[in-house]
């Protein structure tokens, strides 16, 4: 994907990004292709970009390459993002780990954490068409939960926290389209 032409840079009165974080299974693309959608910005999937750039899958990238070789690919395509503005963001699970690449993207715009518990995480996955390479494990509701104790303090310096579990489909898209409006 070509970010100069599908992207907005360099406009004078800048929106701020909205950046969404939160575990596999939380609502990050569907959420935020649909706020995107109705607010009439781009969005953009962070793993969607890799695997088009990679031509191949996360799992693939995983199972190739490593964890550490993925997190690389992220932070890289992470740079090119500083200069997006009115773009709604879906960063993998695992981006908020790499404080590098939050500090690169925090200025331009706000992040918001959609929270739900690991055993809600796991009915949603259990259904979900993407194969998820750090869950493909025996107890992947174990890993779920040890992913969120071990990211929980970093999705939650976020600027705003949803619990997807609160809220219907439509609330959640809702929110994230006031929150964008709102600065």
């Amino acid at each position: 994907m070509d970010i100069s032409r599908d992207w907005r840079r360099g406009v004078p009165d800048r929106k701020p990004n909205i950046i969404l974080v939160g575990l596999s299974g939380s609502g990050k693309t569907v959420i935020g292709r649909a706020a995107a959608r109705q607010l009439h910005w781009p969005f953009i999937d962070f793993d969607t970009e890799i695997e088009h750039r990679q031509h191949m899958s996360v799992p693939q990238i995983f199972e190739r390459f490593g964890e550490a070789h993925f997190r690389g690919l992220e932070q890289d395509f992470t740079r090119e993002l500083v200069t997006c503005s009115g773009t709604i963001m879906s960063a993998g699970g695992g981006w908020i780990t790499n404080r590098e690449s939050v500090a690169l993207l925090r200025p331009t715009g706000r992040i918001i954490y959609l929270r739900a518990a690991p055993s809600t995480l796991v009915a949603r996955l259990a259904t979900a068409r993407v194969r998820r390479p750090l869950l493909e494990v025996p107890d992947p509701l174990d890993r779920l939960t040890r992913m969120l104790e071990e990211r929980r303090s970093l999705y939650e310096e976020a600027d705003l926290v949803i619990d997807t579990e609160v809220f219907d489909r439509k609330q959640l898209i809702e929110q994230v389209r006031r929150y964008a409006l709102s600065q």
